[in-house]
């Protein structure tokens, strides 16, 4: 069985969505969670294209990664120019990251109307990028785009380019089925042929315009690819990419391919809620594996048959990927899952301890209400340790006031709030002014706990999301904030809950400051 290499583009193909804008630091945090997954090719990105990408790739230097390879994205040179002369090829080599993926045209339909050149001439523009990229780069791979519509159109010079790209030295040759409208058995006629043709490793990468981009990448594994590309719940330009969520799970459990680790593969469902999290979408409920329903059981005939043996109504252990069983009469799930994070935040619980259990009706409860934990584990940390007896208070409070005057009718409006907090006995009472009412809330909230906290001071917020809850009410809807914090050591991330978004951030707020104090003790 041939080795199959995971290839992640969430950062790229899948900030490309509609309702999808990653941040820097989105960026930064999404690729450190697919280190722990295992994937061995994170794309960041491609610089050329836009600051952020070149932004990601300065400060992802200093990410210290377990597993993964950052892959830098970009397309073969434009026309009547020079590969050294090419300001998008020059952009890879001086990303600082020895991995690099270029797309070239493999559809004489696009040569012809888009390049509006030759197809000889698009040729040497994939031979030449591809040749200037292997003098600096470890490893080029070749995004062979839109290779099964050129194969249908005229697959000998589908295939000519792959010949070009195999013979400038690519490592790999992706095949993309880059509209997304290959049927499995159209796609796996063409890779069947194809193999005859070249000798180089091939891989795959699948849109999901027919909602066939799952099926295709676990039949071109099948059929030798050597890569498969995807992203975290399929996110992608229009219906999506292959959803890894789903392909890594089949081609481990199904077809019995060591793509990522146990250990990695435990961590599929909290890595779907992270990375939705921090898109600020609602995670798919149905989504197969990770989603809240995968292994749902209603009360009836399947509940007892799934009480007495799991494998009459469930197709794999759902703890394999780090979901869990669900009787939506009486929910059983839970309590495996908070086991596991005591582990990670080196917290001693014994499994029969009845603060276990309370634990998760807390934690249920809470999500009842609206909150999310996934990205917040700051917060969910703050909630084991209070229920444990494990923390303490480092400040009361008194009271708040936030104000929000608009004074000219061309002007921003001014921002101002004041705070009243008691520190173990002592009252504090300041005002601060910022840049809207919630930044105006941290500040005065720092300015009070400075003097007794001077630790503080360190802490920086990176990140500040809102998501309404229950759409139908609009400005009544409850709202969920997240917010991401750090320091010169870490960062972590907190969230609060309410009707109103400024008691929902300062829930959020607090948590920040109470972990920080917190860690500080430890």
């Amino acid at each position: 069985m041939h080795e199959i290499e995971m290839y992640d583009t969430t950062l790229r193909d899948g900030s490309q969505a509609e309702e999808i804008a990653f941040s820097v630091e989105d960026k930064l945090r999404v690729t450190e969670k697919l280190d722990e997954l295992g994937i061995p090719y994170i794309e960041g990105g491609w610089p050329a294209s836009n600051p952020k990408d070149a932004e990601f790739f300065r400060k992802a230097q200093k990410l210290k990664l377990k597993t993964s390879k950052l892959v830098v994205f970009g397309a073969t040179h434009r026309p009547k120019h020079k590969p050294e002369d090419d300001v998008n090829l020059r952009s890879l080599a001086d990303s600082g990251v020895k991995i690099a993926t270029i797309f070239g045209k493999t559809w004489d339909f696009h040569v012809k109307e888009a390049f509006k050149i030759p197809l000889a001439e698009n040729l040497e523009i994939i031979t030449g990028s591809i040749g200037f990229l292997k003098e600096s780069m470890e490893k080029v791979f070749f995004d062979a785009e839109h290779f099964f519509d050129g194969y249908k159109a005229d697959s000998e010079y589908a295939v000519k380019c792959l010949l070009a790209a195999q013979e400038a030295g690519a490592d790999c040759l992706v095949l993309c089925d880059t509209n997304g409208g290959t049927l499995p058995e159209d796609l796996r006629a063409i890779i069947k042929e194809v193999k005859k043709k070249i000798t180089s490793p091939f891989g795959i990468h699948a849109h999901n315009d027919s909602a066939c981009a799952v099926a295709n990448s676990v039949i071109a594994a099948g059929l030798g690819a050597v890569q498969v590309h995807g992203t975290i719940n399929g996110y992608g330009e229009r219906c999506g990419n292959a959803n890894l969520c789903s392909v890594i799970p089949n081609l481990k459990l199904k077809m019995g391919y060591d793509c990522i680790s146990d250990e990695g593969l435990v961590k599929m469902r909290e890595a779907s809620r992270f990375v939705a999290e921090l898109a600020n979408l609602r995670p798919f409920r149905h989504q197969p594996f990770v989603g809240d329903s995968a292994f749902a059981h209603k009360a009836g005939v399947h509940v007892s048959a799934v009480m007495k043996n799991p494998g009459t109504y469930e197709h794999i252990k759902p703890e394999l990927v780090g979901n869990s069983r669900r009787v939506l009469v009486s929910d059983l799930a839970g309590k495996s899952n908070i086991l596991r994070k005591a582990r990670e935040f080196n917290i001693n619980m014994d499994e029969s301890s009845p603060l276990v259990q309370e634990i998760v009706h807390k934690l249920k409860d809470l999500e009842n209400q609206g909150f999310q934990f996934e990205a917040a584990e700051g917060s969910f940390e703050l909630l084991m340790k209070k229920t444990l007896k494990l923390h303490k208070r480092f400040f009361d409070l008194i009271g708040f006031r936030v104000i929000v005057e608009k004074r000219k009718q061309d002007k921003l409006p001014v921002s101002e709030a004041t705070i009243m907090i008691n520190v173990n006995g002592q009252e504090e009472h300041t005002a601060a002014t910022g840049d809207g009412p919630v930044n105006a809330l941290d500040n005065a909230l720092r300015k009070a706990l400075n003097k007794f906290y001077p630790e503080l001071k360190d802490v920086k917020l990176y990140d500040y999301k809102v998501r309404v809850l229950a759409a139908g009410k609009g400005t009544a809807a409850k709202v969920r904030v997240l917010i991401e914090s750090g320091d010169s050591k870490r960062k972590w991330s907190t969230v609060g809950v309410s009707e109103n978004i400024i008691d929902a951030s300062y829930q959020a707020l607090v948590d920040s400051i109470e972990y920080k104090l917190l860690k500080e003790e430890e």
